[in-house]
């Protein structure tokens, strides 16, 4: 969601924050605002709307300082505005803030009580006024102050503070919302995602929930809410800037979506022993006795989820369950020690995610994290963790992290059914012949599905679309829906085709076109059927089809054509039309298809 970056060093720091804002933009905004200090002065522009927006209201020479914060805001509490952009500030005190405060009303009629007045509609605003009145209530420093107000907040928070009157440190606190450290040559930088300084420096300090940092030009000094020192270690970040830049593609989804064969290439690196034909998960130790998993997630990482339910039942024989995070611990779910819960988090920063997982671990479950991004949250608090290994995905819509999720519960399901003995050595050989021509075949599903560009055209005046799947292709039709909803704000829904006839039949007509994924395999005559049905009555039919099927081509309308794979794997190929169908469509409505609107890369409030 939101976006911070801050800088305290030798440099300008206002060129150096807009390069951090515009690298975040990916993450989904609405306004943008920063602020600069020098000796004794603070400069604060906001504006609603894009970064290009900001920029127009500064000028340059009224922004010199060393010392610097910047924010990109994804409305929650109060209207897209110049007023309910962050920074947020009273008097000399300014600062920005990722999350929620969830008691905000109680603590804005204590501050408005105290004569403090708040401008804003936003829940952030109180927090500028409450650091104010504990400096003036005797805290000595900002960190103190800051410190004094943490109790007070309920809710999730990344916040960073700045003060005119000490203008050469930066002082932030994290609880639940992501904030990492760059260090560099006597400066340092601070954000809520390493690419906005990644261009400067590669080496990274995590923020934990509870620390307490206070940033100078050569110092990190972190502590906790009681004021107790906490010792940190750095990473260093192995991925460049350079791969989170289009690199002559068109959008970032468009160049995402063409890099999957390499992605699945880097997933299965170094995990499979082809002379063997084994799987190789050294990371993880699961327990062979092991007959219950949950897979959690949200968006996205749910329909990966939906399918690795398929993978662990199938290749495991594990009674598996799938649970969107957002509804996981508001049911009072039942959670037993004997079970593993697997959670799925592309930015592995996903805050109903992260909520399930420590409820799951409340309760007794291990947990293992699924995740492309390397230390986040989520990987950190898990005993286990798989990483997708998809490299920066930057387009707000998900697609090489998709189907790199898909593989890692592959290679999961079948390290498992090893360890338990569901699955012979014939079987087990065959599945990772399969799996290691996965990029091959991805590479040839693209070029198929290219054929999409031109077939759209007999599609512009649709009023919305159906996705029909069985089996593991119907959380496929489900992405494919979210995809094309995403990407060009089209009505489209995702449906199991067995599932049509008890109401979704209703919608369709001439102008309600229909996607049906129906590769060759047991379910192939009863797709067939539902494909029937609905040219009864009058829907155009897109089939998702088996390379060589002859009789497919009669029945419908237009064909993409995959190649032929294990069934378990299938999805993997499948979700390619349903990506560049979405993409192809957006482009040709004029949308925004790298930050859809309203949408954020990264969920990190509930």
């Amino acid at each position: 969601m939101c976006g911070i970056v801050g800088y305290v060093g030798t440099r300008d720091a206002l060129p150096l924050l807009l390069s951090g804002l515009q690298r975040l933009e990916y993450r989904g905004y609405d306004s943008t605002g920063l602020a600069v200090c020098s000796a004794d002065t603070m400069r604060v522009v906001r504006s609603e709307g894009k970064l290009q927006q900001l920029q127009s209201k500064i000028n340059p020479t009224d922004f010199v300082g060393h010392t610097g914060v910047g924010h990109t805001r994804w409305a929650t509490h109060g209207k897209p505005s110049d007023q309910n952009a962050h920074p947020h500030c009273s008097e000399h005190i300014a600062i920005v803030h990722n999350g929620i405060i969830e008691n905000y009303h109680t603590l804005r009629n204590e501050i408005e009580s105290d004569g403090y007045q708040c401008v804003s509609e936003t829940d952030s605003e109180i927090i500028a006024h409450l650091i104010l009145k504990t400096l003036r209530d005797g805290a000595q420093t900002l960190s103190l102050a800051l410190r004094g107000v943490l109790p007070k907040l309920e809710g999730s928070y990344a916040i960073v503070l700045l003060s005119e009157r000490e203008p050469e440190r930066i002082v932030a606190a994290t609880n639940g919302s992501p904030l990492v450290i760059g260090k560099g040559k006597n400066e340092m930088f601070l954000a809520s995602d390493v690419t906005a300084f990644l261009s400067e420096t590669n080496h990274v300090v995590y923020l934990e929930a509870g620390d307490v940092v206070t940033l100078e030009q050569d110092s990190i000094d972190v502590v906790n809410h009681d004021g107790m020192p906490v010792s940190k270690s750095s990473s260093e970040i192995t991925w460049n800037i350079t791969q989170a830049e289009k690199q002559g593609f068109r959008h970032f989804m468009l160049k995402e979506i063409y890099e999957q064969p390499q992605v699945l290439s880097d997933t299965l690196s170094g995990r499979i022993d082809a002379a063997n034909a084994h799987v190789v998960l050294d990371e993880i130790s699961i327990d062979p006795a092991l007959q219950k998993l949950s897979l959690i997630a949200c968006g996205t990482s749910f329909h990966a989820a939906l399918i690795g339910r398929f993978l662990f039942e199938q290749l495991a024989r594990i009674s598996s369950s799938c649970e969107l995070a957002s509804e996981f611990r508001y049911r009072n779910p039942v959670i037993g020690t004997d079970e593993l819960t697997v959670v799925i988090s592309q930015s592995g920063e996903t805050a109903d995610t992260m909520i399930a997982a420590q409820e799951a671990k409340r309760l007794g479950s291990k947990i293992l994290a699924i995740s492309n991004v390397i230390d986040s949250s989520l990987p950190r608090f898990s005993d286990h963790v798989l990483y997708t290994r998809a490299g920066p995905e930057i387009s707000v819509a998900s697609t090489k992290a998709f189907t790199t999720q898909l593989v890692t519960l592959a290679l999961l399901a079948i390290h498992i059914g090893v360890q338990k003995n569901t699955i012979d050595d014939t079987t087990r050989s065959h599945l990772i012949d399969e799996l290691m021509m996965l990029p091959t075949k991805m590479a040839d599903s693209i070029r198929s599905s290219e054929c999409l560009q031109d077939i759209i055209v007999h599609y512009e005046n649709a009023r919305g679309f159906i996705f029909l799947g069985r089996g593991n292709l119907y959380p496929i039709a489900l992405e494919g829906a979210l995809k094309l909803k995403e990407t060009s704000y089209l009505h489209a829904e995702g449906y199991p085709a067995g599932e049509m006839k008890h109401g979704p039949i209703a919608m369709i007509d001439k102008d309600f076109p229909v996607i049906a994924l129906a590769p060759q395999g047991v379910l192939y005559p009863k797709m067939k059927t539902n494909i029937a049905e609905v040219k009864s009555r009058g829907a155009r039919v897109i089939a998702i089809a088996t390379e060589g099927d002859k009789e497919i081509t009669s029945l419908v309308d237009d064909v993409v054509f995959l190649p032929d794979i294990h069934p378990l794997f299938l999805p993997v190929l499948a979700s390619v039309p349903m990506q560049l169908f979405a993409y192809y469509v957006a482009d040709r409505k004029g949308t925004d298809i790298d930050q859809p609107r309203n949408l954020a890369k990264s969920v990190t409030v509930e």
